[in-house]
């Protein structure tokens, strides 16, 4: 079993999530790289042709969708940003059919430049009642000409210093030449804005001085010569190779995608930083792993914390898992799934039902309860400790009369519903329910958790539920503290400077 120490921990709050959408809007991003044009054949199969033992596919439909840096594009402008795409594209029909798909979200796509030196690549699926049989890819991988080389770094270097971020998507499909990385690091400076880089090898942007890469597992592992993950857990194995991440890329932040794992995000002179993602049902999608750099990408250009903006790019590459084919995501959808309607639990009946439903389906739920009144450090560490020992976190907040009662009249800072919706933005956290008495009694009966998560602050012996938690048969982990990090400390700083 895992332990704080040995897992990757938050260390900061998450910011205010409706607040960091509405900063997305308007937001200007010049996204660099290889765009694809993504192509789905659905139908179904109704027997196996007599050429060959395969099935026989009667096509019902075809969707064309943008990929690659294109679907970058598309998504940061479903989010709000104003775009404008740098590429290389072949005079050709996939070429032009990608051009329009791409105008029509509203991105610039002025500065792609038509070839007729270069074939459009093209990655074209045949589904049959939406499972897919065959991908077969077209157009040339092969690096630009001097020539084109040319044109792009005149574009980058242009365009790179009056947007409030850079987006590098490389697919390794000719574009990022090293010329073309050269023109980016040539373009960097205290004030530039941030690099953003979603690459196969992300230590080929070492030189660029970028800002942050989103790698998924199998490119982290490329990258260090190999990540060995201690009982097939991947996020662990992250946060023990963060260091060796770090250096390799030389970015400042590195955060590295785990799919229905959710992501880890690692930070110089920081413990690393799990973000979970919920289980959604997942459909023959692709670029996910786009979404998630476009809403990270915004969630730092916003002046967001880095933490706050992977937990967005978590939710909105889990928005669009649960869509089928190439999608995108919308500010609506990602409110849906970030803001605490879906987690709040209304009272102990209902928590009856939940608790019956995770033990029928083989959870093991943990529970843990708290005020919550200022979330710092500690809480998160603990939250995230508390996560790890199970596969459900239930979270019991004080009402404010509790909270007054508790720690005096002049507390909750922050009313119930204020709390409910910072701790909802959580990943870490499952469900949420409030009560207003001094102890969760009624709530542990309700839920017959399989562990109970008190913080450092108590013993064994000094936890007031301590019989209950015995006669339901529950598990009780005494997690420790994060050093100096109170809510009662840091009232007691900010007094003296309240007017």
């Amino acid at each position: 079993m895992t332990t704080a120490a040995d897992s990757p921990a938050r260390v900061d709050a998450r910011p205010d999530v409706a607040g960091l959408l509405d900063a997305f809007a308007g937001l200007r991003v010049l996204v660099v790289g290889d765009v694809i044009l993504d192509a789905y054949l659905d139908g179904r199969a109704s027997d196996l042709s007599r050429e060959a033992p395969v099935p026989v596919v009667t096509v019902s439909g075809r969707t064309e969708a943008p990929g690659g840096a294109a679907n970058v594009a598309v998504n940061l402008a479903s989010l709000g940003a104003a775009v404008r795409l740098i590429s290389v594209v072949g005079r050709d029909d996939a070429g032009q059919r990608l051009l329009e798909l791409v105008g029509s979200f509203g991105v610039d796509v002025g500065a792609v430049v038509v070839s007729e030196e270069r074939a459009t690549v093209a990655k074209r699926r045949v589904l049959a009642d939406g499972q897919m049989l065959v991908r077969f890819d077209e157009g040339m991988l092969s690096p630009l000409t001097p020539d084109l080389e040319g044109e792009v770094r005149s574009l980058l270097s242009e365009g790179a210093s009056a947007v409030d971020a850079v987006v590098v998507a490389d697919y390794g499909s000719g574009v990022m030449t090293d010329g073309v990385i050269e023109a980016l690091a040539a373009r960097r400076s205290p004030a530039s804005p941030p690099i953003v880089v979603d690459a196969k090898d992300p230590r080929r942007y070492r030189r660029a001085r970028t800002f942050a890469c989103t790698p998924n597992f199998e490119e982290a592992q490329a990258a260090v010569g190999g990540l060995a993950p201690p009982g097939g857990d991947r996020a662990r194995a992250v946060a023990e190779g963060a260091q060796r991440l770090l250096d390799v890329t030389g970015v400042d932040i590195v955060a590295v995608t785990l799919d229905r794992d959710g992501a880890v995000l690692l930070e110089r002179d920081r413990p690393p930083h799990r973000v979970y993602t919920d289980a959604v049902p997942e459909r023959c999608s692709a670029g996910a792993g786009d979404t998630f750099t476009a809403a990270f990408a915004l969630g730092l250009a916003s002046g967001g914390d880095p933490a706050g903006a992977a937990e967005v790019a978590a939710a909105a590459a889990a928005v669009v898992v649960a869509k089928p084919g190439t999608a995108t995501c919308s500010p609506a959808e990602l409110r849906l799934r970030l803001l605490p309607g879906g987690k709040l639990v209304p009272d102990a009946a209902r928590l009856v039902i939940e608790g019956e439903r995770h033990r029928r389906e083989g959870r093991r739920v943990v529970f843990t309860n708290g005020c919550f009144d200022i979330l710092h450090r500690g809480h998160i560490a603990l939250l995230n400790a508390a996560k790890e020992l199970g596969d459900v976190l239930v979270v019991a907040l004080n009402g404010d009369a509790s909270v007054r009662r508790l720690k005096g009249p002049e507390r909750p800072i922050n009313s119930l519903a204020d709390r409910v919706e910072v701790l909802a933005a959580l990943s870490c956290v499952d469900h949420l329910v409030a009560f207003d008495e001094d102890r969760p009694e009624e709530l542990l009966r309700a839920l017959r958790p399989d562990v109970v998560v008190k913080g450092g602050d108590y013993s064994a012996d000094t936890v007031p539920e301590a019989p209950l938690v015995r006669a339901l048969g529950a598990e009780l982990r005494i997690l420790a503290q994060v050093p100096e990090r109170s809510t009662t400390r840091i009232v007691e700083r900010l007094r003296p400077h309240a007017t």
